[in-house]
């Protein structure tokens, strides 16, 4: 089944492409994005339960045009008053130069944007339409897995399930362009809750994809995963600070990926001189064990699309490859400022808001290295698992990341020992060149179940994941 373009987007298209052709009577580059997302968020725990619309939300357009030196843009959620419209960019587009002009601020000036004719469209698949499903029906399936979490050992008090269904439908419509794409993805986190003498810890998991209802069928295998985790860290020690050798999940190398080389490579902050990775282009940022990625194209998750906010096709961009860092990740107007090709990364919060270079899918990718060789080798140290937040520092490459556990591994075995929760530091590029051991794609694992800031704001899908990989860590 193929997910669909909304039929308010559909009926708006002869519209949206009048205007266009109107407004390039006066402007020598015209482009209009429309948007129309629809998604529920459901939940149930031990006390409630709750149905109601996704943030991801919205309907509405935005315009952009070439101003002479750079470029204006107008947001709007309704095509009644075509003449309206006109008007407004036209304003704006004046008074976007003499304001700035007028309080003595240098104007940024950008090349024209040149493109291509291309007529394109791409529609998700998946098994069954969640949006077909009763919401009797899903917080029903949620509370049995509740219940069937709660019974797995006394120490539950309880085990939260929440479930999102999204439908993404674009137009992106230029003097050259007429592009459409619909995506519809689920996702859920299964967080379980325990308590023992006074003491309370919860660990959660969560999945996600270009998939249907049939999500529900992944989830009942997570609950023992889930399960297991809470009650290890019942007894969890905290850890010793030092150096250790580190195995991180899929999880956790993804959260490093994200942090270290996700923000760190985006080039609006290239053109802003706010980023360390700049500096790195064509350099060994990582030992030659080292492979990631970012793209829409890179894999088939929530960061997955056609095409991007400023209507660029989205791409497979090798960041890092064998250690040296090859590009950087960009929206269209970073990259006609840097002269570079644009990747697609160009992401808006929603129509309302600015586009920023901002991550799709990213992931290391596998190596030649086997999870049980990996273990043997820690002499003394921690396998990573599972994480709560992170951080870093573009302008100087820091990189704090909080990490749900690690079980101690001594002389290559597992001494049952857990340590909780586990923050790892350090500086980007010694932490990715102490990497010794990658794991194969077998071990592959992408999530997307969360969303990214520019930030502290300007929030959008991404999905992470990797393999595992071994390094020598700072923990505390």
């Amino acid at each position: 089944m193929k997910a669909k373009l909304s039929e308010y987007l559909t009926n708006q298209k002869l519209k949206i492409k009048e205007l266009v052709a109107d407004l390039s009577k006066e402007f020598k580059y015209v482009s209009i994005l429309g948007a129309d997302t629809i998604g529920y968020t459901y939940g149930v725990s031990r006390t409630t339960s709750s149905v109601g619309d996704s943030s991801w939300s919205e309907r509405g357009f935005v315009i952009r045009v070439y101003n002479g030196i750079n470029y204006s843009e107008y947001s709007f959620n309704s095509l009644d008053n075509l003449e309206n419209i006109k008007s407004r960019i036209k304003e704006i587009s004046v008074s976007d130069i003499t304001i700035l002009k007028e309080k003595g601020i240098i104007l940024n000036k950008y090349p024209l944007i040149d493109e291509d004719e291309l007529t394109d469209e791409f529609y998700s698949e998946y098994d069954q339409d969640p949006f077909a499903v009763p919401s009797e029906e899903k917080l029903k399936r949620m509370t049995e897995l509740m219940n069937i979490g709660l019974q797995k050992d006394e120490h539950f008090i309880d085990f939260r399930v929440s479930y999102e269904e999204v439908k993404i439908s674009k137009i992106f419509i230029s003097t050259k362009k007429d592009l459409a794409q619909s995506i519809l993805y689920t996702n859920m986190s299964i967080v379980g809750i325990a308590r023992k003498d006074g003491n309370v810890k919860y660990d959660y998991t969560g999945f996600s994809g270009l998939i249907g209802f049939e999500i529900f069928n992944q989830a009942k295998d997570k609950i023992d995963i889930v399960a297991k985790s809470v009650i290890s860290l019942l007894d969890a020690k905290r850890v010793k600070p030092g150096e250790y050798e580190i195995i991180c999940d899929p999880s956790v190398s993804g959260l490093i990926a994200h942090e270290a080389f996700g923000h760190g490579v985006e080039m609006d902050m290239f053109v802003k001189n706010r980023a360390k990775g700049q500096e790195f282009i064509g350099k060994e940022v990582a030992s030659d064990k080292v492979n990631m990625r970012d793209g829409a194209k890179s894999a088939v998750e929530v960061g997955t699309y056609l095409f991007d906010d400023e209507g660029t096709l989205g791409t497979d961009t090798l960041i890092i490859e064998n250690s040296i860092l090859k590009s950087g990740i960009s929206d269209l107007l970073s990259a006609l400022k840097l002269g570079t090709v644009p990747t697609g990364n160009g992401r808006r919060e929603s129509f309302e808001r600015k586009a920023y270079a901002r991550m799709t899918n990213t992931f290391f990718e596998g190596g030649n290295d086997s999870l049980d060789d990996m273990v043997k080798s820690v002499k003394k140290g921690y396998i990573l698992e599972g994480y709560f937040s992170g951080m870093e520092d573009p302008k100087n490459w820091g990189i704090q990341c909080v990490i749900a556990k690690g079980r101690e591994i001594i002389d290559g075995k597992f001494t049952g020992v857990v340590v909780s929760p586990v923050l790892l530091t350090g500086y980007v590029p010694d932490l990715l060149k102490s990497i010794s051991m990658v794991s194969t794609n077998n071990d592959m694992e992408l999530s997307g179940t969360g969303a990214c800031g520019k930030g502290y704001k300007e929030w959008v899908k991404t999905s992470t994941g990797g393999t595992y990989i071994k390094a020598v860590g700072r923990l505390g």
